[in-house]
C-alpha cells in the first residue's frame, strides 16, 4: 500500500493535542506516525521567526491550561518547557486613566477601591464563585464524558461520578452552577460589580475566541474555561512559555521522538482510507499514502469528517450533526516588531501590570457593540484586543532592546461583507490594513507614539488562520464552548468519547472534550482510549481513576 512499513497508530495533525496523543501512544510501546501539512510542528501553538531577529506566538500567545499532569508524564521540562508568569494587566480609558489588575490580593483591592469601593467588597464573592466552578470542572478535564445513554459500566461509572459530584455541592450550589453554566458573562458581572471599567476588564476572558457578545448564554462558561488552568500550582495564573509558545510544541515533539515515534511534515491529508467500516490509513495530497489499523485526527470534526472523509462511510445523522457543529471565525490576530517600548503616559513607569495583558475597553456595551459590528460581517470598529507585549519578561523573542508585541482581536469575520456580499474571500491585502488600522487607532489611546515604534506588522484574519493552520474559519477552540456542546455533546451526542462511526478512527484535538485552549487534553484523553479498545490501557497514567 505504501513504500513506508506499516505504523501502529498515525495521528493526523501536529498540533499540540495531536503530539499529546502521540507521545503517550509511544510510550506505551506502539509505532507511532505524525503526519503534518505545514513544514513545522505545532499548529496553532507555533513560534515563527517573520521578521529577522524577532520571534512571533503568531497564534496562540499565552499559557496556562496545558495540565500540569500532561507536564510531568511527558517530562516536558526535560525537554526545555518553561512557563514563566507574568504579573497582572490593566485596561486603559480614553480620558489618561487605568484599571490595574495585580497579582497581589491586597493590592488589586486596593486598585478596585480606587475605581469603586463597593466592587473591592464584591471582587471577593466574585471570585469564590469562579473558584467553585473551577474545582468542580477541573476533575472532568482528563476524563471521558459520560454517555448518558449508554448502559456500559464504564459510562455508568463515569455518570456516578458526575452524580457524586453534582451531590456534593448541595442544592442550592448545584442550582447556582446549572445557572451559571447558561448565563451571560455581562450579567454575571452586573451581579456582582458597578463599575464599568473593571466589568469590561474581566469580561474579556468571556468572549475571546468565541462568536458570542457580552450579553450572549453561555459566555460565563467561557469565562470558566480561562480560569480554570494554573501555573506553578496558582489556579487562574498566566504566562509565557520562554521561546514562544512553539516552545510547548517543540518539547512534545522532542519528547515523541525520544520514545521512538516518527514525524513527516510538508503534506496534509487527502483523506482517511477506510475499507469495510474500518480505517485503514491516510493518503496524503503529495500521493504518499501510510498504513495503520489506528488513525487519530488533530483536525477539528468539520474537516475531519466533510473534507477529509468520504461520506459514503458515514451515516446520515451524523453528517447532519457535524453540519449543525457551530465553528464560528470570530477573530482576527496581530503580531508586531517594535523598535522600543511603546510610551504610555497613564501608567507609571515599569509598572509590573504593564508586563500583563493590556485593554482598551472600557464598559459592557462597548464590547456589545463590538460583536453587533461582527455580526453585520464587519470587523469591529471599537474592536476588543488583548495585547501583551512578552519580550518584557523572555526576551528571546526579539533583538536586545527591542520588543515583541502580541494582539488578539475580537470581533473579525470569517464572512467579510463588502458591497453587499460576505465572502472570507474579501479578505485580501487592502481590507487586512484596514482591519489592522482600526487596531492601532484603538491602541493609539493607550500607547500614542504605537504606530512610530512599529518595524513589521503580520496582520491575520479568520480566514489568514484558517489557511494556515487548518482551524475552520480559524476558530481557536475547535468549535464554540457553549453548554450545548460541551461533556457529551462535544462534538456530537453518541461521538463524545473520542470514538467516531469509522472503526479505528478518534478525534484528538479540540472539537471533543473538554474543548479548546493549549490545553492537551484532548489528545490525552483521546490515546487512553485508543490503548482501552487495543487492551493496553494500563500503558498509560489514569488521572481520572
Amino acid at each position: 500500500m505504501s513504500r513506508h512499513d506499516r505504523y501502529d497508530a498515525i495521528i493526523a495533525g501536529a498540533g499540540h493535542n495531536g503530539l499529546t496523543a502521540a507521545c503517550y501512544l509511544a510510550r506505551a510501546g506502539l509505532r507511532v506516525l505524525v503526519v503534518e501539512k505545514n513544514d513545522w510542528v505545532g499548529g496553532a501553538a507555533v513560534s515563527r521567526s517573520l521578521h529577522e531577529g524577532w520571534t512571533y506566538s503568531n497564534c496562540s500567545y499565552v499559557c496556562s491550561l496545558l495540565r500540569r499532569e500532561i507536564v510531568r508524564d511527558l517530562e516536558l521540562p526535560r525537554f526545555g518547557l518553561q512557563v514563566i508568569p507574568y504579573e497582572g494587566g490593566a485596561s486603559f480609558t480614553r480620558d489618561g486613566d487605568y484599571f490595574a489588575y495585580f497579582s497581589d490580593h491586597d493590592a488589586l483591592r486596593r486598585e478596585m477601591a480606587r475605581h469603586s469601593p463597593a466592587d473591592a467588597d464584591a471582587y471577593a464573592r466574585f471570585s469564590q464563585t469562579v473558584m467553585r466552578q473551577c474545582r468542580f470542572i477541573r476533575p472532568f478535564l482528563l476524563r471521558n464524558a459520560p454517555d448518558p445513554a449508554s448502559l456500559r459500566p464504564r459510562d455508568m461509572g463515569e455518570l456516578l461520578f458526575l452524580i457524586r459530584k453534582a451531590h456534593g455541592l448541595g442544592r442550592r450550589e448545584l442550582a447556582e452552577t446549572l445557572r451559571f453554566w447558561t448565563l451571560s458573562i455581562g450579567d454575571f458581572l452586573d451581579e456582582h460589580f458597578q463599575s464599568d471599567l473593571i466589568k469590561a476588564h474581566l469580561a474579556g476572558s468571556g468572549i475571546i475566541g468565541t462568536g458570542l457578545g457580552v450579553y450572549s448564554p453561555g459566555t460565563a462558561y467561557v469565562l470558566l474555561h480561562h480560569y480554570m488552568g494554573d501555573v506553578d500550582g496558582t489556579i487562574g495564573a498566566w504566562g509565557f512559555a520562554r521561546g514562544g509558545m512553539g516552545a510547548i510544541s517543540n518539547a512534545l515533539a522532542a519528547s515523541f521522538q525520544e520514545a521512538g515515534g516518527t514525524i513527516v511534515t510538508g503534506s496534509g491529508i487527502d483523506r482517511f482510507l477506510v475499507s469495510d467500516g474500518r480505517v485503514t490509513g491516510v493518503a496524503l495530497e503529495n500521493g504518499d499514502s501510510y498504513a495503520a489499523p489506528v488513525v487519530a485526527s488533530n483536525m477539528d470534526v468539520k474537516r475531519t469528517f466533510l473534507k477529509h472523509t468520504d461520506r459514503k462511510h458515514l451515516p446520515e445523522d451524523f453528517i447532519r450533526a457535524v453540519e449543525r457543529f457551530k465553528i464560528r471565525g470570530s477573530s482576527g490576530k496581530l503580531n508586531i516588531a517594535l523598535d522600543a517600548l511603546p510610551d504610555i503616559p497613564a501608567a507609571p513607569r515599569g509598572a509590573p501590570f504593564l508586563r500583563g495583558d493590556m485593554h482598551c475597553s472600557t464598559s459592557l456595551a462597548e464590547l456589545e457593540r463590538a460583536y453587533d459590528d461582527w455580526k453585520e460581517g464587519r470587523w469591529s470598529a471599537e474592536p476588543y484586543f488583548d495585547m501583551l507585549i512578552p519580550s518584557q519578561i523572555d526576551p528571546t523573542m526579539a533583538p536586545k532592546g527591542k520588543h515583541m508585541m502580541t494582539v488578539f482581536v475580537q470581533y473579525a469575520p470569517y464572512d467579510l461583507e463588502m458591497n453587499g456580499v460576505r465572502s472570507a474571500d474579501n479578505w485580501n491585502d487592502d481590507t487586512r490594513k484596514a482591519f489592522a488600522d482600526s487596531v492601532f487607532d484603538k491602541i493609539a489611546q493607550a500607547m500614542p507614539d504605537i504606530r512610530d515604534r512599529v518595524v513589521h506588522a503580520e496582520i491575520r484574519s479568520p480566514w489568514d488562520i484558517e489557511n494556515e493552520v487548518g482551524l475552520t474559519e480559524g476558530n481557536i477552540f475547535q468549535g464554540e464552548l457553549t453548554f450545548d456542546q460541551l461533556l457529551f455533546n462535544r462534538p456530537v451526542p453518541g461521538y463524545a468519547q473520542y470514538r467516531t462511526p469509522i472503526a479505528g478512527l478518534y478525534l484528538a484535538g479540540s472539537s471533543a472534550h473538554p474543548g479548546g485552549g493549549v490545553m492537551a487534553a484532548p489528545g490525552a484523553n483521546a490515546a487512553r482510549e485508543i490503548l482501552r479498545g487495543l487492551g493496553k490501557a494500563g500503558r498509560m497514567p489514569d488521572h481520572a481513576a
